[in-house]
């Protein structure tokens, strides 16, 4: 087929811990919007390419939906650690994967864990109990729906690539944080304004970037509620 043209804008994004202000994240990258191709057959999407300094970089490919009223139905999520090859736990099953992995439960002290000031137990049991909370009982316009994916589906581009620091094989039992998969979810929201003020846009997002290390799979989790400035 012809050739396509891309469109799209460059992001940054940086994290910082609360406490210290020491950098935990940063990450440059480019939301790309990819028309509708016959050769390969593909619909419309959006692609989010980004170098992270851990010694990964990511192509996630995905859709958009625009949606009327209401808030999303943002579903719960978890980060119990699980054997790789196997399903993740449930997220109804915390009190098993307590048990199992006891570093999930803040009453309990290990060396192996670092807990920001205002991190709480339901934050740990639940990283999407952020963005469910943000929007509680708050009215809702219109919403648009964003799913990436580097697993090739449903759509068939994207992947991730590590160092070989990360990614040493065979794996397990070497390699150390291996990025092997990501998936990220946002909700463009507008909310009314109060009072005859302007409409709120407020971004907010859930990533699963799921880390093989020590014959185990770990659910790396990011969540926020932001709003335009």
């Amino acid at each position: 087929m012809p050739d396509i043209s891309l469109f799209g804008l460059t992001y940054m994004q940086q994290i910082s811990e609360t406490d210290s202000g020491a950098g935990l994240h940063i990450e440059p990258g480019i939301w790309a919007h990819v028309p509708a191709t016959t050769d390969p057959s593909e619909p419309t999407t959006v692609v989010r390419m980004a170098s992270i300094p851990h010694g990964t970089v990511i192509l996630a490919q995905g859709t958009t939906q625009s949606l009327e009223g209401g808030p999303p139905n943002i579903p719960d999520n978890n980060i119990i650690p699980f054997a790789i090859g196997t399903p993740p736990p449930a997220n109804s099953d915390f009190a098993s994967g307590e048990q199992e992995f006891p570093e999930l439960n803040l009453g309990i002290h290990t060396a192996f864990r670092h807990a920001s000031s205002g991190v709480t137990q339901a934050m740990v049991k639940n990283p999407n109990s952020v963005l469910q909370e943000a929007i509680h009982g708050k009215p809702m316009k219109s919403r648009t729906f964003i799913k990436i994916s580097t697993t090739h589906s449903p759509i068939k581009g994207g992947g991730t690539a590590n160092t070989a620091f990360l990614a040493a094989a065979p794996n397990p039992p070497g390699g150390n944080a291996n990025a092997v998969e990501v998936d990220a979810t946002f909700w463009i929201e507008t909310l009314p304004g109060a009072g005859g003020q302007p409409d709120i846009l407020q971004l907010q997002y859930s990533q699963l970037v799921q880390l093989d290390f020590n014959g185990l799979r770990w659910p790396h989790v990011t969540v926020a509620t932001l709003r335009k400035q």
